[in-house]
């Protein structure tokens, strides 16, 4: 008979300890696909790859590789952000992404060609950027 987990807080999630255990090694015995979200902004550009069950497996940002102020939101900052994260990816044993983007900022292509370049394959492209449905109530006009 297989003995339940005991469970312990870790930040707000609630971990089992036989599946804590297993999360210091995720990544290394070489899962074959993952997926990269990649979250654009006006100001810089996100990359997160996880393995296929969420767990986040290696995370990159424009500002992680070095640059500063606006040369951040540039697309070249966004590729060399891409190339950083295939890297990763290809060390850590994964040939397949399914590649999840976000975000209305310029370096969404380059990301997406810096991931596609590196000899990863890309299984799907999907774009889940939030579309607001009327919004927030606006603001009374300003009466002079």
């Amino acid at each position: 008979m297989q003995e339940a987990p005991t469970w312990r807080r870790e930040g707000s999630n609630m971990i089992g300890q036989s599946i804590a255990q297993g999360l210091d090694n995720m990544g290394r015995d070489g899962a074959p696909d993952g997926v990269a979200h990649v979250r654009t902004t006006f100001n810089n550009t996100m990359i997160t790859v996880s393995d296929a069950h969420g767990n986040v497996v290696f995370w990159t940002s424009s500002g992680k590789q070095g640059f500063r102020g606006s040369r951040k939101s540039t697309s070249f900052a966004a590729q060399s952000a891409g190339e950083s994260a295939a890297r990763a990816a290809m060390e850590r044993g994964m040939r397949t992404l399914r590649v999840r983007v976000s975000g209305p900022g310029t370096g969404r292509e380059s990301a997406i060609r810096a991931l596609y370049g590196s000899g990863i394959k890309i299984a799907s492209l999907e774009d889940v950027t939030a579309t607001p449905h009327n919004g927030c109530k606006q603001p009374k006009r300003r009466r002079v």
